[in-house]
């Protein structure tokens, strides 16, 4: 991706405002088919050639294999909003398109550090650390922390074995990972890495998607 946006032709500042308008009316991205229909294009193949060189002038980049994989470059998003992430999907990219709620406006320099994405907190485990259900907590983020630091973590359901986004404070000694909740009302999530096969192919049974930096109490989205 280049540094800075080149000049478009005039069908190409089109789309891209076709894609804005998108993102404004329903905090989705079109799909290629989408673009394709709104254009009259005959075959979908137009569309991601279109896309492909808006990616390469800089105006967006894309996400290979989702279905609304497009996002726009961060000179062309409002600097004073961020990211929801809802859903996660097994093997999806936390910020691609189709994990990606909604954009929320936030005050400057309200994260110290700077947020990179928020999450909406469902249920008490982190009431103790003021921490409430439906707070919206900004995230920095990252693939590592320190013990005793509250994260992001993406980890499997213990009952249906899907993956989910979890706010814990972060525990690891050698192979055993600790998800502590702040409410004795919840039972701490133990994971053992050495359970894993090094030569596994799979995802890792725990993953850090980001560092806790600070909350938004009665946000509505």
């Amino acid at each position: 991706m280049v540094s800075t946006p080149q000049p478009l032709s005039p069908q190409q500042e089109r789309i891209l405002s076709f894609i804005r308008d998108c993102l404004r009316d329903t905090g989705l991205p079109p799909t290629r088919d989408e673009i394709a229909k709104h254009f009259g294009f005959s075959v979908r193949a137009s569309a991601g050639e279109h896309l492909q060189a808006l990616a390469r002038k800089g105006h967006l980049t894309l996400t290979p294999g989702a279905w609304r994989g497009i996002k726009l470059t961060q000179a062309l998003e409002d600097p004073h909003s961020l990211p929801l992430v809802g859903r996660v999907a097994a093997g999806e990219p936390l910020l691609s398109a189709d994990t990606i709620d909604t954009r929320v406006k936030i005050e400057p320099g309200l994260f110290h550090p700077r947020a990179d994405f928020l999450f909406r907190v469902q249920g008490q485990s982190m009431k103790d650390a003021g921490i409430l259900d439906g707070d919206l907590v900004g995230v920095k983020q990252q693939d590592t922390a320190d013990n005793g630091q509250i994260v992001v973590a993406r980890v499997a359901h213990r009952r249906t074995g899907e993956e989910e986004l979890t706010l814990k404070r972060w525990f690891r000694r050698r192979n055993r990972v600790t998800l502590s909740p702040e409410n004795d009302a919840f039972t701490p999530i133990e994971i053992d890495l050495a359970a894993q096969d090094e030569d596994s192919q799979e995802r890792p049974p725990v993953t850090i998607e980001g560092l806790y930096v600070g909350l938004i109490r009665g946000a509505r989205t």
